[in-house]
C-alpha cells in the first residue's frame, strides 16, 4: 500500500509539472506576441513620422515655388506697367541746367624738343643727348623740380638724298636718266615736357631752354592743379539752375514733380588765354607769356518725374 501511494504521488508531481511548464510555455508565448505587438507598433509610428517630415518637406516646397511665382508675375506686370505699358505711363519731363566757373590757371605745361642730324647714330644720340642734358639743367636752375620732367618722346631716324644720274653722248644728247637713293646720315628727334608752377618765370624758363639746345617749343598749355573744387561749383550752378527751370515748368504747367528719374552730367574745361610772343632763337629776351582764364563748364540733365 505504502508503494502505491509513492507511486500516485510521483504521478501527481509530473502533472503538476506538465501543468506548471505549459502555464510558462504559454506566459512565455503571450510576453512574444505581445513584443511583437510593441515592435510593430513602433515600426508603424516611425513610418508614419518619416510620412509626415516628407509631407511637410513637401507641402514647403510647394509654398517656395508659389510665392516665386507670385513675385515673378508681379515683376512682369511691373516693368509692364512702367516700361512698355501705356495705360499707367509715368509722365516725365527733362530740364537742362548749365553752370560756368572761371579760374586763373596755376600750372604750365611746356614741351623742348631737341632736333640734330649726324653721319653715324653714335654721333647722333651723343649730340642730341648733350644738348637735352643741358636743356634739363637750365630749367632745375630755374627752379623747376625733378618730378615735374618727363621725357615723352625719342625718335631715331635714317636720312636719305636721291641723286641723279645721265648719260650723254658726245655730240650733247642724252641717252639715259637714272636716280639713286643714298643714305646720308640719322635724325634725332628728343621732347621733354616740363611742368612749371611758378607763373611768372614761364619766359625765363623757355629762354633758358632754347639757350641751351631746345630747337622746337611746343604744346604750350595752362591748367589746374586742383581743379575738382572748381567743377563742384559748375556742377552746383548747372544743377540750381535745372531745377529752377522744372519748378518754372510745373508752375506754368500746373503738374505736380514727383522727384528725380534720372540725371546725367558732364563736365569739361576749356582755356582761354594765349601765347602771343614768337620765340626767336637769335633773340636772348625771354618771351611774354599771357596765362588767361580756363572755363571750366558743367552741364547736367534731369529727368522729373510729374503727376497732373
Amino acid at each position: 500500500m505504502i508503494k502505491k501511494k509513492r507511486k500516485n504521488k510521483i504521478k501527481l508531481t509530473i502533472r503538476e509539472k506538465k501543468k506548471i511548464l505549459r502555464a510558462d510555455e504559454k506566459k512565455k508565448l503571450k510576453k512574444e506576441k505581445l513584443k511583437e505587438k510593441q515592435l510593430n507598433k513602433n515600426n508603424c509610428c516611425r513610418f508614419w513620422n518619416f510620412n509626415l517630415w516628407l509631407r511637410l518637406t513637401i507641402i514647403l516646397i510647394l509654398i517656395s515655388l508659389l510665392i516665386y511665382v507670385i513675385v515673378a508675375v508681379m515683376s512682369g506686370l511691373k516693368e509692364y506697367k512702367y516700361i512698355g505699358g501705356e495705360i499707367n505711363y509715368q509722365e516725365t519731363i527733362t530740364v537742362e541746367g548749365m553752370g560756368e566757373v572761371y579760374a586763373t590757371p596755376d600750372v604750365a605745361i611746356a614741351v623742348f624738343s631737341v632736333k640734330n642730324e649726324a653721319k653715324t647714330v653714335a654721333q647722333a644720340i651723343q649730340e642730341n643727348s648733350k644738348k637735352m642734358n643741358e636743356i634739363i639743367y637750365s630749367v632745375k636752375i630755374e627752379g623747376v623740380d625733378e618730378k615735374d620732367l618727363k621725357t615723352i618722346s625719342f625718335n631715331l631716324y635714317p636720312r636719305y638724298e636721291y641723286y641723279e644720274y645721265e648719260y650723254i653722248e658726245d655730240e650733247g644728247d642724252v641717252l639715259q636718266a637714272d636716280g639713286k637713293r643714298v643714305l646720308v646720315g640719322y635724325e634725332v628727334i628728343q621732347s621733354l615736357q616740363v611742368k612749371i608752377k611758378d607763373m611768372e618765370n614761364i619766359g625765363n624758363i623757355i629762354q633758358q631752354a632754347t639757350n641751351s639746345g631746345a630747337n622746337q617749343v611746343g604744346a604750350l598749355s595752362f591748367t589746374i592743379d586742383n581743379e575738382d573744387k572748381y567743377k563742384e561749383e559748375a556742377r552746383q550752378l548747372a544743377i540750381e539752375e535745372a531745377k529752377n527751370k522744372a519748378e518754372q515748368l510745373a508752375s506754368q504747367l500746373g503738374i505736380k514733380l514727383l522727384g528725380i528719374k534720372s540725371f546725367t552730367e558732364n563736365i569739361n574745361g576749356s582755356f582761354l588765354g594765349a601765347y602771343r610772343a614768337s620765340i626767336d632763337m637769335l633773340e636772348m629776351t625771354s618771351p611774354n607769356i599771357e596765362v588767361g582764364q580756363n572755363k571750366i563748364e558743367a552741364r547736367v540733365n534731369i529727368i522729373y518725374k510729374i503727376q497732373d
